[in-house]
């Protein structure tokens, strides 16, 4: 008999992934060509070569016994850490070494690292709707409590009213996540100073210490000259989480890192108990190999191009279409209204026509949908007919 907490999460498991599998579904019958699967963030655009490269290279230059061992540190090999924090430094002015970094299992792995580092029972999580789904469970793995901040939908920036009113004495974190998953939406300087100094006075006001965590595995992916604030710059408490699977595209590489800065509270304390809970996780050490191609691509980067010419297709057929949207800044996701207030329903309703997108609810934001542009062009472009179709059904023209 499986545990009751897990009972709850198999039952509630995630809609993104089950409607990825229903595309396989139907990708068998109907063809792939004939299914517009925009359920999964999963990248289309290949590694850059030097990627390639980097792993040629490691193979025959690196002692295999050494490289395939276990890393002396569960942090991860300092000369990767320290190269790490240079290139942070070099491109946000910071002051990291490699006592500050941690290499991750992705970045999932790393927020479950640091939840498992700082949370107690009870302990309060914020985060600001819509949200990256998984985020409840993470909380939920250390018996904490997710606090959801309802959704702006006019400019999806964070109610900051709403997140000064729930912040309390149990808060111990609050997720940011910028670019954003699921609207691409990137929280502007503002918000982020006006966010700081809210937590500045909390802190003092409770006597507490709240930390923020930025989950940036979308930093890269920003379009139109945007600016992604980097937000150690603007409050002490910060933990930054990356992932290198959307800047290199290696998501099944599972590579990232967590940044706790000596100017957080605790940081030596917490540093330390990153690298345990690297390790009792069951995690161990970041995938080797992956922490040397980190070290030898660290000025790589995906061409996003491809991704911003699918948001330019998509967001301007499906407005052409009727549909309610903003343009997204980053990522590779758009978040459309649905035009009937059970977003489900008309997810079933779009699956007649083989396209396959995910309901806002499952991100805390219902009468909304997410799609992934992250397919191929062409899949984008053939589908617009059949979106054309499926707002026939609502006279959204």
């Amino acid at each position: 008999m499986i545990s009751k907490k897990m009972e709850h999460m198999v039952a509630n498991s995630s809609a993104i992934r089950a409607m990825f599998e229903e595309g396989n579904r139907l990708a068998k019958l109907y063809g792939k060509e004939n299914v517009y699967d925009f359920s999964l963030g999963n990248p289309n655009v290949p590694a850059p070569e030097a990627v390639k490269q980097a792993i040629l290279d490691i193979l025959s230059e690196e002692d295999p016994v050494v490289l395939h061992g276990y890393t002396n540190s569960n942090a991860g090999y300092e000369d990767v850490r320290q190269a790490v924090a240079d290139s942070l430094n070099e491109r946000f002015h910071t002051a990291f070494s490699a006592k500050n970094i941690t290499m991750t299992v992705g970045a999932a792995g790393g927020l479950n690292v640091i939840l498992k580092s700082l949370l107690n029972p009870g302990d309060e999580v914020i985060v600001f709707a819509p949200y990256f789904g998984e985020y409840r469970s993470y909380t939920n793995n250390y018996d904490g409590v997710l606090v959801e901040i309802s959704p702006n939908t006019v400019d999806f920036q964070p109610k900051l009213d709403e997140f000064e009113a729930k912040i309390t004495p149990k808060t111990k974190a609050v997720i940011v996540n910028t670019p954003n998953n699921p609207t691409g939406v990137v929280y502007s300087e503002d918000t982020i100073r006006r966010m700081a100094a809210i937590l500045e006075a909390k802190q003092k006001e409770y006597g507490t210490d709240i930390y923020l965590i930025s989950d940036e595995p979308y930093r890269e992916l920003a379009y139109d000259g945007v600016e992604v604030p980097y937000l150690t710059k603007y409050y002490a408490n910060t933990i930054v989480g990356y992932s290198y699977s959307k800047s290199l595209s290696l998501p099944g590489e599972r590579i990232g890192y967590l940044v706790i800065p000596d100017e957080a509270a605790d940081s030596e304390a917490l540093i330390s108990a990153a690298n345990v809970a690297t390790r009792i996780l069951g995690f161990v050490n970041a995938p080797t190999l992956q922490q040397k191609v980190v070290k030898y691509c660290l000025n790589e980067k995906t061409d996003i191009s491809f991704y911003d010419r699918n948001r330019e297709a998509l967001y301007n057929g499906l407005k052409e279409l009727g549909f309610e949207c903003i343009k997204p800044e980053g990522a590779f996701y758009l978040f459309v209204k649905s035009p009937v207030a059970d977003e489900k329903a008309f997810c079933a309703a779009a699956k007649k026509y083989n396209i396959l997108i995910v309901p806002g609810s499952s991100f805390g934001c219902p009468g909304y949908v997410r799609l992934a542009y992250c397919v191929s062009y062409e899949t984008i472009i053939h589908s617009l007919p059949k979106f054309a179709e499926l707002a026939g059904e609502y006279d959204r023209r």
